[in-house]
């Protein structure tokens, strides 16, 4: 890593982390993670410190996600897939997860752009999140032949309703409204202000007071015009039940969010349908286990490497998932995905 892509200032005891690889849409590299798990731990010891805030560089996004153009070239070119990297990467993304979850001191995401993948991680884990007027908020990972990741499991399933079973499926895109009104955004603060925000907390002002005068309406959320259908229909025992009940709805909106849901990986669909059950009631932890044992089997299978061939390396769109319908992937097939790796379960010790 170049000292470029992640900086790092401190001025009067706010510590302010920038994303700093806008031409990659500020995506997570393995060095920026462990540049940024170092630093965060340095601070979360330093009395000096009293807040920190994290931000991306340029106009187009806060952070769309990890480097998974890296581990698709690393299968690419190696005959035996690189496994080291598979697992150092996700454990040093997932454990960078949980240093936020769990960080001590408070924590301020000014979330401006693209919030994807793990830039979810890095921001959604945090005391304060703040979304604007550019935020465009999604977990699209079951259309790469992944699942939500980055402590999803335990997020998604505590959003209103069935808000995280929709979002986690279908990867369905939020405004800043629907941000706010999802419960993933405290705070609407136009992109103008975020400066703002900064310099008041280095000034020494109260954090929630300043986020809160900052504030301003996000306005009307879409999402709450398909409340009602997404909590009937998402509520079903299974992901077939769950397009078997859009099919039953005479709404042309569940027919678009049915026709979205069929293009994803019948596997990720059906793993993540039972990650996110799971999730509901387990801790913080224990879900952020269970995923590292998803992206292990995961990274070991098919459809993640035909899904980034499909829509980042080729872009023609249409992978070709195995299996390719959901009736075709088993109990015992999505079973296998939750099974601990041969590489053992995560721990959260970073030395």
């Amino acid at each position: 890593m170049t000292e470029a892509e992640v900086l790092f200032d401190v001025e009067s005891g706010v510590a302010v982390v920038t994303l700093n690889r806008p031409a990659a849409m500020n995506a997570l590299t393995l060095p920026m993670i462990d540049a940024l798990i170092g630093k965060l731990g340095d601070w979360a010891a330093d009395d000096s410190i009293t807040a920190v805030v994290v931000r991306g560089a340029g106009d187009r996004a806060f952070c769309a996600g990890g480097d998974i153009r890296a581990l698709y070239d690393a299968r690419e070119t190696s005959p035996n897939g690189h496994p080291s990297l598979t697992e150092i990467f996700f454990r040093a993304e997932y454990r960078l997860d949980h240093l936020i979850y769990h960080y001590p001191k408070p924590y301020i995401a000014l979330m401006d752009g693209v919030v994807m993948g793990g830039g979810v991680g890095v921001s959604v884990h945090g005391d304060h999140r703040v979304v604007c007027e550019k935020t465009v908020f999604a977990m699209p990972e079951t259309g790469i032949g992944l699942f939500p990741d980055v402590g999803a499991s335990y997020f998604l399933p505590r959003l209103p309703g069935q808000l995280g079973m929709f979002l986690g499926l279908t990867g369905h895109r939020l405004r800043a409204a629907d941000c706010v009104y999802a419960g993933i955004g405290d705070h609407y603060i136009p992109v103008d202000h975020h400066d703002d925000v900064i310099a008041a907390l280095r000034a020494g002002r109260d954090i929630a007071a300043t986020l809160v005068g900052l504030s301003e309406d996000a306005g009307p959320p879409p999402l709450r015009t398909r409340r009602d259908l997404i909590d009937r229909c998402f509520s079903a025992e299974s992901v077939i039940e769950i397009e078997r009940a859009l099919e039953h709805e005479d709404d042309a909106v569940a027919a678009e969010i049915l026709a979205v849901l069929r293009t994803k990986s019948p596997v990720s669909r059906m793993i993540a349908y039972r990650q996110l059950r799971a999730g509901a009631t387990m801790d913080f932890d224990a879900c952020m286990k269970m995923e590292y044992r998803l992206s292990q089997q995961v990274m070991a299978g098919h459809d993640f490497y035909e899904g980034v061939r499909a829509l980042i390396i080729d872009k023609d769109n249409k992978p070709n998932w195995r299996p390719g319908a959901l009736p075709d992937v088993t109990t015992d097939m999505v079973a296998g995905y939750f099974a601990s790796p041969p590489s053992g379960d995560l721990t959260f010790e970073t030395s």
